[in-house]
């Protein structure tokens, strides 16, 4: 985890390549991209995912620190309109430049028009979701869960309510694998959550394809869970292709994966929230 001083209230990247990724953003902010997941890092998780919001502090300091880089980008897998009205991104200024790529970058959202485009969805989610009721009702594990529909693009499978959440996910994994597979999907685990999607749609591709075109010279990738995985291999590669990265790990007990191969670790939205503030009053 980083550490921090007074007269230094930056935190420290605990690798070498971490510190490299942050001394690039510093020494040429106007050409950094700065990407963040939502759920869990910029949003703090709650039972219900229709009602999570932004930390109350996340999005005037992205709009403070905004115009002091090249581009702030938000890549989630929920659907772009719905990570907007969530995050309360929309007319904000400071945030004029913002890019939101929802579904896993098959769907993009720039504040500069306020229009959302996006391509059309798989048939097989359509498939799946019909399936779903019949599946979490012949399954005891289904009792609790929760479907959420991700407009057309991808349907996710919540077990956060349920009585035994951890035993209620471990249990739908293989029923919902089979049926993902069935229908041409993938399922993305997650915290207490199995997404079903198609595949060739991750965070990784959607970022090094943003930041390429971009012509960004440094990354940051901020996340919480195992589909920020991707990401995170996608800024491993930048690196190797002489673009530096910083990769950040909004702290999380659920998902352990991410902390370890992070540069940095921060506690959770709320640490995200002074990073972003710390490196606003860095650039000055």
């Amino acid at each position: 985890m980083g550490t921090h001083t007074d007269m230094d209230p930056l935190p420290v990247p605990v690798t070498r390549a971490g510190r490299e990724g942050l001394a690039a953003i510093l020494d040429d902010p106007g050409k950094a991209v700065l990407a963040f997941d939502f759920d869990g890092t910029l949003a703090p998780i709650v039972p219900d995912p229709e009602q999570a919001r932004a930390h109350p502090d996340a999005v005037p300091a992205l709009a403070a620190l905004a115009p002091k880089v090249a581009s702030v980008a938000v890549v989630t897998g929920r659907p772009a309109e719905v990570a907007v009205r969530h995050g309360g991104f929309a007319g904000v200024p400071g945030l004029e430049h913002l890019v939101v790529l929802g579904h896993y970058g098959a769907e993009r959202w720039d504040a500069v028009s306020g229009e959302v485009s996006a391509p059309a969805a798989h048939p097989g989610v359509a498939a799946v979701r019909a399936e779903l009721p019949d599946l979490l009702e012949r399954s005891g594990a289904g009792q609790g869960a929760w479907v959420e529909e991700k407009g057309g693009f991808a349907v996710a499978v919540h077990t956060r309510r349920a009585a035994d959440p951890q035993a209620a996910f471990e249990a739908l994994r293989e029923p919902l694998t089979g049926l993902a597979t069935r229908h041409g999907l993938i399922v993305e685990p997650g915290r207490l959550v199995l997404e079903l999607r198609p595949p060739g749609m991750d965070k990784g591709v959607a970022l090094t394809r943003y930041v390429r075109e971009t012509g960004a010279s440094a990354v940051l990738y901020a996340g919480d869970d195992l589909g920020d995985l991707p990401a995170y291999a996608a800024v491993d590669g930048l690196r190797s292709d002489g673009t530096p990265g910083l990769l950040v790990c909004s702290g999380s007990d659920e998902v352990t994966e991410l902390s370890r191969r992070a540069d940095l670790v921060v506690d959770g939205p709320a640490g995200v929230v002074r990073l972003l503030s710390a490196l606003t009053a860095r650039l000055g």
